[in-house]
């Protein structure tokens, strides 16, 4: 008959040890998923909560591009036609899904984006309840320069809110304290006795932008206090205002800023145009002019008519610094 000895006691708790080690490589738990939670801002069309980080991103507002660009912030579907060069959206290989120009969008595409959220603004404003009927579940945050705010904080506004959604207020305090750093820049080194042109160059003309109202310019004598050599009435037209080159030779202004309209367009037509600094080089009109004469003719970055966002304003802010101090 066979005989049984019982187990040590050492056998018996290095048995145990091996059971248990085994069990828990089998049941050690993967690594927790990045957790979500929300956020809650105000737009232009009151509160609005965004699941942050936001997942699947729709952005259709030039003016906060780059800046996304820049952030590092993937998209899944946008209106390249209408954004500058030099995006990595527009790069070979990106996989964003073009939703083509404000003029003729394909806004079914945003369906098959499935955003989550959509940054939108500018040109797209008017397809807002669109976007509401298409992609319902989707947030949708819209952050454009409101009439009779000043336009210096609403630039501010929108750099500071998508900080906030985005997890980017470092980043976003960084510009608008370079944006705010610019204008002090300027209004340093201004002599208000001078006085100030703003034009829009577009279809080879040169067009007037009012003080405060035109199109791009407008805004930027309030910003930095300059004095308007005319103070002729004037609309937000993206062209610009009618108005005769002898007009602007007659007021003699000391300084003349410019928007080339032309040079913006044609970066994604390839259209053929006459740069504004030819333009203004080339008008007889304009020979006699001060700011012509001294050489005071300061032109916004080239692709500004597809950015005018916080940016471009702060590297044509800088650059009038510099002409400015010269």
């Amino acid at each position: 008959m066979p005989t049984f000895r019982p187990l040590s006691a050492a056998v018996v708790t290095a048995g145990a040890a091996l059971v248990l080690a085994g069990c828990s490589t089998d049941t050690a738990p993967e690594p927790a998923a990045q957790e979500s939670s929300t956020v809650t801002v105000t737009d232009n069309h009151g509160e609005q909560t965004v699941t942050t980080p936001p997942a699947r991103v729709v952005a259709t507002d030039n003016r906060t591009i780059t800046m996304l660009d820049d952030w590092g912030i993937d998209i899944v579907a946008a209106p390249l036609d209408i954004f500058p060069d030099g995006l990595s959206y527009k790069e070979d290989g990106s996989d964003v899904i073009n939703l083509g120009n404000h003029g003729e969008p394909d806004l079914e595409a945003v369906v098959a984006g499935d955003p989550d959220l959509i940054v939108n603004g500018q040109r797209f404003s008017s397809y807002y309840a669109d976007f509401q009927t298409l992609v319902p579940d989707a947030a949708i945050v819209e952050l454009d320069p409101r009439e009779g705010e000043p336009f210096d904080e609403e630039l501010k506004r929108q750099v500071t809110v998508l900080g906030e959604i985005f997890g980017k207020e470092d980043e976003a305090a960084q510009l608008v304290a370079d944006f705010e750093a610019s204008i002090e820049r300027v209004t340093a080194a201004y002599d208000d006795s001078q006085t100030v042109m703003g034009v829009i160059t577009s279809g080879g003309e040169i067009n007037y932008a009012a003080p405060t109202t035109g199109r791009t310019l407008g805004p930027v004598y309030d910003i930095l206090g300059l004095t308007p050599a005319l103070a002729s009435d004037g609309s937000t037209d993206h062209q610009g205002d009618d108005i005769s080159v002898e007009a602007v030779a007659s007021s003699n202004p000391d300084w003349i800023l410019v928007m080339d309209r032309d040079a913006g367009v044609s970066a994604n037509t390839d259209e053929a145009y006459t740069p504004a600094n030819d333009l203004i080089g080339d008008s007889e009109a304009l020979q006699n002019v001060t700011a012509v004469t001294e050489g005071n003719v300061v032109y916004m970055p080239q692709e500004t008519y597809l950015d005018e966002g916080i940016q471009t304003y702060t590297t044509f802010f800088n650059d009038l610094a510099d002409a400015l101090e010269s």
